[in-house]
């Protein structure tokens, strides 16, 4: 019953660090546009709209974060094989690793920048300062978070995979979980709030994203502002029930049938969400129905005053 309880207590705090890590994680990449903005950002220029956001895109997030998250458990395991506080070992291991982020950062932008200069998008060094920094401090969080979670499942739960390979393969699911949750709702909202919410985006649109804010210039740091008020919380409620109801399913039936019960307990979750997320989309379309052209729209408006 100890062990049990044990699990559970180790369970609830590994939830609560990867919540933290995802709404970190999807608020980083988004203001440096990595993954799902990235294009329209890099688009931008070519179609003659000069802006000041930040583009770090290195990669999509989920390898960029598997690399980062995989260097900090490497360096933090090191460490402590070192004999060295685990406490410290783990900071120490994530600062490491957010400057190689800050690296690819500085690299990226410049380097994206550089390529667009035929466009006339010049490189601004205050973007460049001012923006590195926070990236690499939300990265941090991100970072620390999820290596210090690898470490309990790795001490306190007995894992068989070493620290680094845990890192690596929660570290692409953290991006993971940030690309396809939160940054569809910066990539395809904020950067085109001067289109009819819903119209999607056609191609003669492409490139033409909000580059004005309410006093001047839009700046990544406004970004960041947006999504850290439902992005990145929905980003970090995504990969905190990922890790909590990973860990419960195997801390509470792994002992049965050796080891086929948390099997079939991962399997029955992904059917009642499978359930779940169907329900949601039929009852959107329903309510909502499909986006229409404005005429058809003002018509039907129209009809419903007269009737």
């Amino acid at each position: 019953m100890e062990e049990l309880m044990l699990g559970i207590g180790i369970t609830a705090i590994a939830g609560a660090l990867a919540t933290v890590a995802g709404a970190a994680e999807d608020t980083e990449s988004d203001i440096g546009s990595q993954g799902d903005p990235n294009s329209q950002v890099q688009l931008a220029p070519q179609m003659g709209y000069i802006h000041r956001i930040f583009n770090k895109a290195v990669s999509g997030e989920p390898p960029a974060y598997g690399l980062w998250c995989a260097l900090g458990a490497g360096l933090a395991w090191a460490l402590m094989a070192m004999q060295l506080n685990p406490i410290l070992a783990l900071i120490l291991g994530s600062a490491l690793a957010v400057f190689v982020q800050g690296v690819y950062c500085v690299t990226a932008y410049l380097g994206r920048t550089a390529s667009l200069a035929k466009f006339e998008q010049p490189v601004y060094i205050d973007i460049l300062k001012s923006v590195t920094t926070v990236t690499m401090a939300h990265a941090f969080i991100a970072i620390f978070t999820t290596v210090t979670m690898c470490h309990l499942m790795n001490t306190a739960l007995g894992h068989p995979f070493p620290l680094p390979l845990l890192g690596l393969v929660w570290g692409i699911a953290l991006g993971a979980a940030g690309s396809a949750t939160g940054n569809p709702f910066y990539g395809k909202e904020r950067q085109y709030q001067n289109y009819d919410f819903g119209a999607g985006t056609p191609i003669s649109a492409s490139g033409d994203i909000v580059r004005y804010a309410e006093a001047g210039d839009r700046s990544s740091l406004d970004n960041g502002w947006f999504t850290s008020k439902l992005g990145g919380p929905a980003s970090g409620v995504c990969f905190g029930l990922i890790v909590f109801l990973e860990l419960w399913r195997t801390v509470l039936f792994e002992e049965w049938g050796n080891g086929w019960g948390a099997i079939i307990a991962g399997v029955i979750l992904v059917l009642i969400f499978t359930a779940i997320d169907r329900y949601i989309e039929v009852y959107a379309r329903k309510t909502f129905g499909p986006y229409g052209a404005p005429e058809a729209v003002e018509e039907e408006t129209s009809t419903e005053a007269s009737t």
